[in-house]
């Protein structure tokens, strides 16, 4: 289907199935370890699959899965024992496979021995490779037939792939077994009470230098056991009273270190990919949204980001990808069949909101105290971002930002809600193009206010004084005509025709937080959102189920998603509904206890009334960035945690639940510095202040006095 999302196009990855990501690489398996071609399984490393078939049996017989643990994002531990031939329930075979992700796969193989007599075992692990790019995978359609080259040697097995003018390699290292083009064998007698293991590793040539080995340095550590040393030392350490929240926030701060990725152009930035399975690499909403969130865990993935994303902003008008001068891209892919992907080239464009929320993340690193040389060096492109605002996202010079894409194959949807079903009436009917989505408004109203402060701590007032003004119009505007008074909310959009699309959706909430809601609708906002139709127990819906397209287990007319909440949780704070926010917290914290600490990109709408437990979504994606980094915005928002370097000043005002605990973070970046941080009966205090700056009791008052100002301006 023209315009279908790829994010719903992917089929499930069956039950129990193991994700294992570090950086641009991931391996999707089955629970026993194997890795089946006929499923989007397989070995991934830059959008092509290297592996898609890994298949390993003892004595001919396949591995019968006990358990997976996932030790790390990038390692977890098979147990499996081998079936008894003879009919009998247990087996002495007990079979273990420690894998690792990272320039390839590597895989210690465990054969143990619990009977009292010799066994002679047969291991043979069969491989593939067909090279397919990720899309290929992903939506099953492959379609490029690679010509294949086999070379076996001794304890080696080469796979080399051609197609077109285009070359691939891997290389399968077994040292000790026979292998032959198709089969790595080891033969053996593991002796009674006894073990026998081997090392298998599968590393793939993305270079020019030929297929690289999985190598490990003194001590033991494997490249990816270094880079996540080197994370855990640079980021903050956490002590919670409440261990099931401690223990959330560490898996967090783990997945968030996985999905750093490189720009290829520049290897000293670090970015944040979207999410494993899928979406190992930027994309731009995503990406800006959790590095944003991740401030205050590491500010320099989010100046990363920003930095990677200037680097290619939009300078053409070019409908096949959507291209236009200042916008900043959807995603980019790093295959060589790019043409596969969304609007037929390696960056596709098609994102409404990416732009705005450019700017307004680029504020909040201004705040968070990088030299001042570092902010003035994007400047130039936040003012460009904010000229795209002006003549290509308002086409129509209504003074509200829309989108409608330019090719049948880009996205139907542009926002965060990109299904093709996203955006809907409350009797069902889908809103027709242009749509100028409520939260759209807000990240373009935070990137005026964003432009504002930034002018003003760089002296120039009156360009400050004039983004101040504009963002207050829009604040008066959009209450005008996108309130629906009779419903006592938000509409989610105005349409091609400039009705208001009325359904009740979370997006509103997205206006909470960046302060777009006028404050004598807040309390109606909040009541709707935290209402049966649209608060399920283990958080707010996309969509209120008395809504004519709801779907609990759609992707966005009633799932719940952990990111939106945060977001909508942070909103309440903000305008002081603190008991509705620390519920929103509370249930998305106890539902990432069903998960391992680790809350999926999204999960279904069911009510917690109906089933105690979250309802997984089939196709979520695991570890996902802005699902990684949901809980640091929980935590930091029920903290009331943010600061303004320029102004000499660190603000904080917890209202966290007595259930939490207190709470401790050593190693907190700021300002160049590194703080401590004590919450102990809801009183705060920060130890190791850089020079020059001050601890406050209170909230954000900059962006008070700013908005306060401006509206005092445009109502005069």
């Amino acid at each position: 289907m023209a315009g279908w999302n790829a994010d719903t196009a992917a089929g499930p990855l069956g039950a129990g199935t193991v994700t294992l990501v570090e950086g641009s690489s991931f391996c999707i398996s089955m629970p026993n370890g194997d890795i089946n071609p006929a499923h989007p399984h397989g070995l991934f490393v830059q959008d092509t699959r290297y592996v898609s078939k890994w298949a390993l049996t003892v004595n001919g017989l396949p591995l019968e899965p006990l358990t997976a643990e996932l030790k790390e994002p990038y390692r977890a531990l098979f147990a499996c024992r081998i079936p008894r031939s003879d009919g009998y329930a247990d087996s002495p075979l007990i079979v273990e496979r420690l894998r690792e992700v990272g320039e390839g796969i590597r895989e210690q193989v465990t054969i143990r021995n619990f009977s009292l007599e010799p066994i002679e075992c047969t291991l043979q692990l069969v491989v593939g490779s067909d090279f397919a790019d990720l899309f290929e995978v992903k939506e099953a359609r492959i379609q490029r037939q690679w010509e294949e080259l086999r070379h076996a040697d001794a304890g080696m097995l080469a796979i080399r792939g051609r197609w077109k003018d285009v070359q691939k390699d891997i290389a399968f290292n077994a040292p000790g077994a026979d292998v032959t083009p198709e089969t790595i064998t080891y033969r053996t007698i593991v002796q009674p009470r006894s073990e026998w293991s081997t090392l298998i590793s599968a590393v793939p040539a993305t270079g020019k230098s030929g297929p690289a080995s999985f190598s490990h340095s003194g001590g033991g550590l494997s490249p990816s056991d270094r880079r996540r040393r080197e994370w855990v030392a640079r980021i903050p350490m956490l002590r919670m009273g409440n261990p099931a929240i401690e223990r959330t926030l560490r898996r967090s701060y783990d997945d968030l270190g996985a999905l750093r990725i490189e720009d290829p152009n520049h290897p000293d930035r670090v970015v944040v990919a979207a999410g494993a399975p899928w979406f190992m690499t930027i994309f731009g909403r995503d990406s800006l949204w959790a590095s944003e969130m991740a401030l205050p865990v590491d500010p320099s993935l989010a100046l990363g980001t920003l930095q990677t994303l200037a680097d290619r902003q939009g300078s053409v008008v070019d409908p096949v990808s959507e291209e236009e001068p200042g916008k900043i891209l959807h995603e980019v892919r790093l295959d060589v069949s790019s043409g596969l992907s969304l609007g037929g080239k390696s960056t596709y464009y098609g994102s409404v909101d990416a732009t705005p929320l450019f700017v307004d993340v680029l504020g909040a690193v201004s705040r968070w105290g990088f030299a001042k040389e570092t902010i003035n060096a994007l400047l130039p492109h936040a003012d460009r971002a904010l000229d795209w605002i002006r003549d290509f996202g308002d086409k129509d010079g209504d003074g509200f930002v829309e989108y409608q894409r330019l090719n049948p194959n880009g996205l139907v949807n542009q926002g965060w809600k990109d299904s093709w079903d996203g955006i809907n009436f409350a009797d069902g009917r889908l809103a027709e193009p242009p749509i100028a989505l409520c939260e759209v408004q807000a990240y373009v109203y935070a990137a005026y206010l964003a432009r504002a402060w930034m002018a003003y701590d760089d002296g120039d007032d009156g360009l400050g004084a004039a983004y101040a003004d504009r963002a207050a119009v829009l604040k008066k505007r959009f209450n005008e005509e996108f309130w629906i008074p009779e419903r006592g909310y938000y509409a989610i959009a105005l349409d091609g025709h400039k009705q208001k699309v009325d359904a009740c959706a979370s997006n509103m909430g997205h206006c909470l937080w960046l302060g777009l809601v006028d404050d004598d609708k807040a309390a109606e906002v909040a009541g709707h959102l935290m209402s049966p139709e649209m608060f399920s127990g283990w958080g707010v819906r996309t969509l209120a189920s008395n809504m004519g397209a709801y779907n609990p287990a759609s992707y966005h007319n009633g799932s719940v998603w952990p990111h939106d909440n945060a977001i909508i949780q942070a909103g309440l704070v903000r305008y002081g509904f603190v008991e509705e926010a620390q519920r929103i917290s509370t249930a998305l914290l106890e539902a990432a206890e069903f998960s391992g600490g680790r809350l999926p990109e999204l999960f279904c709408g069911f009510s917690r009334d109906q089933f105690a437990e979250p309802v997984p979504y089939p196709t979520a994606c695991s570890p996902q960035a802005w699902a990684a980094t949901s809980p640091i915005l929980l935590l930091t928002s029920l903290m009331r945690y943010d600061a303004h370097v320029s102004r000499g000043g660190v603000w904080m005002d917890p209202v966290l639940p007595k259930s939490y605990g207190d709470l401790q973070i050593t190693n907190a970046p700021l300002a160049g510095g590194r703080v401590t941080i004590n919450i102990r009966d809801s009183v705060p205090s920060m130890d190791g202040l850089p020079e020059g700056m001050a601890f406050h009791r209170g909230h954000r008052p900059w962006i008070t006095e700013l908005v306060e100002q401006a509206d005092h301006r445009s109502k005069s």
